[in-house]
């Protein structure tokens, strides 16, 4: 876990907050779309993908099929990680993508490196009509050139700032986090 003096920017409330605003725009671009399926980036994007998906719920009728996608071989840094061989999890999508619009779900956008991983782990599992980035948090700092369709939050920080979104479901509360510069561990790419 990042080190360093640590600030929370936005609370449990403003994480409910985000996700209804999501989930709003979310059905308003796709409502004459019936085939929208839901898909979480391993691991905080799939939390969120299924509150996204009871939100979607709640506000037009049926749950969208929701999914989760792990993209540690899809990643273009796994030469320079420590490790000699990446944790493969498990990737979960029950639902056919081929023809189906897609909203790709995760807790931050940064470089956008994780984004195009997860491209490329979807297009290796068929071939969407149409693919949506839906984020909590976007920092900016792109090094590709990805943006999100759907932010629940925009929020500037410096290069070497991090941002640690904590969720109920794998941090047991609900908050992000903004890690000031000099911190002693790297981020992980976002």
């Amino acid at each position: 876990m990042p080190s360093g003096k640590r600030v929370r920017i936005v609370d449990a409330a403003g994480i409910d907050r985000a996700l209804g605003q999501l989930a709003r725009d979310v059905l308003e671009r796709n409502r004459a779309f019936p085939g929208v399926g839901l898909v979480g980036i391993r691991t905080r994007g799939v939390p969120l993908a299924l509150r996204l998906a009871r939100r979607l719920e709640a506000l037009g009728g049926a749950a969208p099929p929701s999914g989760m996608l792990d993209i540690n071989l899809y990643r273009d840094d796994l030469s320079l990680k420590a490790a000699p061989h990446p944790v493969l999890r498990r990737t979960e999508i029950p639902f056919d993508i081929d023809g189906a619009r897609i909203v790709l779900v995760d807790d931050v956008l940064f470089t956008g490196r994780t984004i195009r991983a997860a491209l490329d782990g979807l297009m290796d599992l068929g071939r969407p009509d149409a693919i949506q980035l839906a984020v909590l948090i976007d920092r900016g700092h792109r090094e590709v050139p990805i943006h999100a369709d759907f932010v629940g939050q925009r929020v500037d920080t410096a290069r070497d700032e991090q941002i640690e979104v904590r969720l109920a479901e794998i941090d047991g509360a609900d908050e992000v986090l903004l890690i000031r510069a000099g911190t002693s561990a790297p981020e992980a790419e976002r």
